[in-house]
């Protein structure tokens, strides 16, 4: 089974999310992340969805997404084609003596520091699943309290918006 990452423009209507994801899981796919947001086009919503499947399967899901009313145009992203970013809000333990370690390595993923506790410091970081992977595991030993991500979006690289990328059919 291939990661495939589907980018989707939508009409910014009540149910259409419902619609969009409820396809998927009546055919028994499983969404892996799921990020949705408006776009420039206030009427518009963007729709990234990860899933495992193969490639086949990911022609077919793809065009059944097409037909549904309120989707404006479909596109599969890949590495060459997309530019992909994650966000993760990471809350660690910070006794007062580990506090100048925790933020080193802060430093070091370009991270930011978004809330201090007295026991705690919250964390944002962006980037590829990776990179927050590789964060996350050099916070364990620190004692992570909670951790919250964004799930996977993004756009088509260079000057080719989703709405002029050939191969498309709406």
């Amino acid at each position: 089974m291939n990661r495939h990452v589907l980018s989707i423009l939508v009409n910014n209507q009540p149910s259409v999310l419902s619609r969009v994801t409820g396809l998927f899981s009546r055919r028994g796919y499983n969404i892996s992340s799921l990020s949705v947001g408006v776009t420039e086009v206030e009427d518009v919503s963007r729709i990234t969805i990860v899933l495992y499947c193969d490639d086949l399967d990911c022609r077919q899901i793809t065009k059944q997404v097409e037909k549904l009313v309120d989707v404006i145009r479909i596109v599969e992203l890949n590495q060459e084609r997309g530019v992909f970013r994650e966000l993760a809000l990471i809350k660690v333990s910070a006794s007062a003596d580990k506090r100048s370690e925790i933020m080193s390595i802060v430093d070091i993923y370009r991270a930011n520091i978004i809330d201090v506790g007295t026991e705690t410091l919250t964390i944002e970081i962006t980037g590829n699943e990776k990179k927050i992977e590789s964060f996350s595991e050099l916070m364990e030993p620190f004692g992570i309290k909670e951790t919250v991500r964004t799930g996977l979006t993004g756009l088509c690289r260079g000057n080719n918006p989703i709405k002029k990328v050939k191969g498309a059919n709406k």
